[in-house]
């Protein structure tokens, strides 16, 4: 099958390269962007492991050809932290209020979480369950991630209001 040229913008910097259309997106991201933190999980989109921000949405990068995401704004795990290296709150939260174990969903639920903040900003925990349920977590039974996610909740808004 012949290659297709694929322009997308990814954590902020733009990419050029050629693909094979029927390539998934997951494994462009990790193969030839040499992004590994979204990670594969089901191929199925099931567990959510490979969680990417994609166009200001949560989309599952292993049910998605990257010939679809031609054009697009990419964020993934690694474009979550800030510039300088330091974390980002939600990636603070779940590292204090332990919210990981193994590790394996850990980049997808920070990034659908992300996610759930910028359409949220300050969340119920009902929300919060609600919002991160297409991504499991077979360690955790999820309250410390839950936990993660509000605290992370109350720090933004904090930052905010101070801003303000």
């Amino acid at each position: 099958m012949g290659k297709m040229h694929v322009k997308l913008t990814v954590n902020g910097r733009a990419v050029e390269a050629l693909a094979e259309p029927r390539t998934l997106l997951i494994h462009f991201l990790r193969e030839n962007l040499e992004l590994t933190g979204p990670h594969i999980g089901c191929e199925t989109s099931h567990c959510g492991a490979c969680t990417i921000d994609l166009d200001g949405k949560s989309v599952k990068s292993c049910t998605m050809f990257v010939a679809q995401a031609n054009g697009a704004d990419i964020v993934t795990i690694e474009g979550i932290a800030h510039a300088d290296g330091t974390l980002h709150a939600l990636q603070e939260a779940f590292r204090q209020h332990h919210g990981l174990q193994c590790g394996f969903c850990t980049p997808g639920m920070i990034t659908r979480a992300w996610r759930l903040l910028q359409e949220n900003p300050n969340p119920t925990e009902e929300e919060v369950r609600y919002g991160i349920s297409g991504n499991l977590c077979r360690c955790t039974g999820y309250q410390n991630i839950v936990k993660a996610v509000l605290a992370a909740a109350h720090e933004l808004s904090a930052v905010k209001e101070a801003a303000e």
